[in-house]
């Protein structure tokens, strides 16, 4: 899905640079009308991949071939109950949701930042003002999945509960 991210320029001009990750910076539409579009493709098709390191999106850098038997698509809003994610509610054939705790989250979010050169203050600041509030969103406005991974770090590992 990150494949699907607005161009860096498209959202400075719309005020969303900051929130980048959040549903209004994602071609949402475009997203779901690729994945319908699966179900049917006659020929191979070919959509964005997302280079994290360069933060931006690389066209036509996944091929998918008609007929692969799985496609596995991930992304944070897949299960949303709103326009127009829900347009994909009867696309799945399985759905998973990874729920860490919102304080795994945080810990994680931080550690994630931290990774991308930001000292630990701002990495903190920009999962609190960002990617905290888009994950409550999700929390409060998504599907029930058919099966809910409650994933957690422990000092020997991960752990999940089903």
């Amino acid at each position: 899905m990150d494949g699907y991210h607005l161009d860096n320029r498209v959202l400075e001009t719309r005020g969303l640079l900051a929130r980048k990750g959040a549903p209004e910076t994602f071609d949402g539409v475009g997203f779901c009308n690729a994945i319908r579009g699966l179900q049917s493709a006659q020929q191979e098709s070919f959509h964005p991949k997302f280079d994290r390191q360069m933060d931006l999106a690389n066209a036509n850098a996944i091929a998918v071939h008609p007929e692969t038997p799985t496609i596995v698509v991930e992304g944070n809003y897949l299960l949303m109950d709103s326009d127009p994610w829900r347009t994909l509610a009867d696309v799945y054939a399985a759905t998973v949701f990874v729920s860490p705790t919102l304080e795994e989250l945080e810990s994680r979010l931080q550690h994630r930042w931290i990774k991308h050169g930001f000292g630990p203050k701002t990495a903190m600041q920009r999962a609190k003002t960002n990617d905290l509030p888009n994950a409550r969103l999700i929390i409060s406005d998504s599907r029930k999945a058919d099966l809910t991974l409650n994933q957690n770090y422990t000092e020997f590992g991960t752990r999940y509960a089903f």
